[in-house]
C-alpha cells in the first residue's frame, strides 16, 4: 500500500501512482533520497532500482527504509521471475534521477546490460530522465545527440539546472529541482503543474500564393514551435498548435490546426486565443503577400515580372490589443542588432516575453535542430540561453514563463 509521509505535501495526483525511481552513479544520487521522500509524501508508491555505480554513493538500505520496498539492482534476483518485465509492467512511470552520461548513452544505443537499462527498454509507461553531470559533459555534442535520440523515442528529458557543480565550476548540469521533477511526472501522468493551462502555439512558415503554382514563403521548419507545444503538453497543459506547412508530426496529445496563409493563421488564432492562458507566437509569418494573386499560372516571358506586395496581418498586435491579461510570448528572428531589435518589438507589440535569435548564424537558424536565444521580458530582464537542442530551449522558455508569472 502507498504510504503518506510526515512532510507538508498532501496527497495529490501522484497519490496511489506506482513509480519506478532509477538511481545511477552520480554524485547527485544523494538528492534522490530527498526526491523519494517527496514522492512518498505525495502518496506515490515508489520502488527504487539502482545501478552498481549508484551504490557507491548511497546505500540501498536508505532507499528501502524510505520506500518500504526492496531495492532492486540484479536482473537475476531470485525474488522475482523475469524481473525487468514484472517491474516494468507494474509501473505507471519510470523516472531515472540522476541519469549519468553513461546511462544516457546506453539507453540511446538500446543497450540493456543491467536491470535499470533493461527496464527502460521494457517499460510501456512514460520514461523520464533527469540528467546530472558536469557542464563540459552536458554540453558535449555526443551527449546532446543521445538526448535528442531519446526524445525522438518518446523519452521525456527533465533538463538540468545551471548552478554550482561538484567540480567547483558553475554551469548547466545540476540535477533538476524536486519541484521540476514532480511536475514532469505529473505532466506525463496527466494533471501536471500546467493542468489548468490552455496554451495556443503557432509554428512554421506561412505560404502566400502568387499564382496556383508559386508562393512567397520562408525557411522556417516549425521545429521550435513544435518543441514548445510538446513541452507545454508534458507539463499537463491543453495545447492547440496552429501550424503553417511543415514536414513535422504533431506532438502526442496536441490539437493541430493546419493553415497556409497569414490570413488563415490570424483567423485560427483569434478563434482560439480568447480562451487561452498563454499564447506563444513562434510562427514565422510572411511580412508581405501579393496584392492580386493570379488565378492562372503566370507564364515566363522575356520581360521582368513585377509583383506588388502588401503587408500581411499583424497577429501579435491584434492579440495583445484584444486579450487583456493573456500572457503573450513573441519571437524575433533577426540578422543584426538582435537584442536591440527584439527589445523594440517587445515594447511595440506589448508582449510579456520575447525570444530573440540570430538566424544568420550557422547551425541555429531556420531549419536547424539547435537554437541559441536571448529571453527579454517586459520588466527589462535579459536571460541568455546557450546553444542547445530546440526541445531543451523550449523547456528553458517555459521555465522562464513560469518564473515571470510567479513573480510579483
Amino acid at each position: 500500500m502507498p504510504r503518506v509521509g510526515q512532510g507538508s505535501d498532501p496527497p495529490g495526483n501522484l497519490s496511489g501512482r506506482r513509480i519506478l525511481l532509477g538511481v545511477t552513479g552520480s554524485i547527485a544520487a544523494y538528492k534522490s533520497v530527498s526526491l523519494l521522500r517527496r514522492l512518498v509524501s505525495l502518496g506515490a508508491d515508489v520502488t527504487v532500482v539502482m545501478t552498481d555505480a549508484a551504490k557507491r554513493f548511497v546505500g540501498p538500505l536508505t532507499f528501502q527504509t524510505l520506500s518500504g520496498h526492496p531495492v532492486y539492482d540484479d536482473p537475476f534476483d531470485p525474488r522475482e521471475e523475469i524481473l525487468h518485465l514484472t517491474l516494468a509492467d507494474a509501473a505507471d512511470a519510470f523516472l531515472i534521477a540522476p541519469a549519468t552520461a553513461n546511462t544516457i548513452a546506453k539507453l540511446a544505443a538500446g543497450a540493456a546490460d543491467d536491470l535499470l537499462s533493461a527496464l527502460a527498454l521494457s517499460a510501456r509507461c512514460p520514461v523520464l530522465l533527469a540528467p546530472a553531470m558536469d557542464a563540459v559533459m552536458w554540453e558535449h555534442r555526443l551527449v546532446q545527440r543521445n538526448l535528442e535520440a531519446l526524445r525522438e523515442a518518446g523519452v521525456t528529458i527533465v533538463p538540468p539546472e545551471t548552478g554550482a557543480l561538484a567540480s567547483g565550476l558553475v554551469g548547466p548540469g545540476r540535477l533538476a529541482s524536486e519541484q521540476t521533477m514532480v511536475a514532469a511526472l505529473e505532466g506525463c501522468l496527466g494533471g501536471g503543474s500546467w493542468s489548468r493551462e490552455r496554451v495556443v502555439v503557432t509554428a512554421g512558415p506561412t505560404s502566400e500564393p502568387i499564382d496556383p503554382v508559386r508562393t512567397i514563403t520562408n525557411r522556417s521548419s516549425g521545429k521550435m514551435g513544435y518543441a514548445l507545444a510538446a513541452s507545454a503538453r508534458r507539463r499537463g497543459a491543453a495545447v492547440t498548435l496552429i501550424s503553417g506547412p511543415t514536414r513535422l508530426a504533431p506532438p502526442l496529445g496536441v490539437e493541430l490546426v493546419a493553415v497556409e496563409t497569414a490570413g488563415e493563421m490570424r483567423r485560427a488564432v483569434l478563434e482560439r486565443v480568447e480562451k487561452a492562458t498563454l499564447f506563444i507566437m513562434a510562427a514565422a509569418v510572411a511580412d508581405f503577400r501579393p496584392r492580386s494573386p493570379q488565378p492562372g499560372k503566370i507564364k515566363k516571358g522575356a520581360a521582368p515580372l513585377v509583383l506588388e506586395l502588401v503587408p500581411t496581418e499583424d497577429i501579435l498586435t491584434e492579440v495583445t490589443g484584444r486579450c487583456e491579461g493573456l500572457f503573450v510570448v513573441g519571437f524575433a528572428a533577426e540578422t543584426d542588432r538582435v537584442v536591440e531589435r527584439a527589445a523594440e518589438k517587445l515594447k511595440a507589440k506589448r508582449l510579456d516575453l520575447i525570444v530573440a535569435n540570430d538566424v544568420s548564424r550557422p547551425g541555429i537558424g531556420f531549419g536547424a535542430d539547435e537554437n541559441e536565444v536571448t529571453l527579454i521580458d517586459r520588466g527589462g530582464g535579459v536571460l541568455a540561453v546557450p546553444r542547445l537542442p530546440k526541445a531543451a530551449v523550449a523547456d528553458r522558455i517555459l521555465d522562464r514563463v513560469d518564473a515571470l508569472r510567479r513573480s510579483p
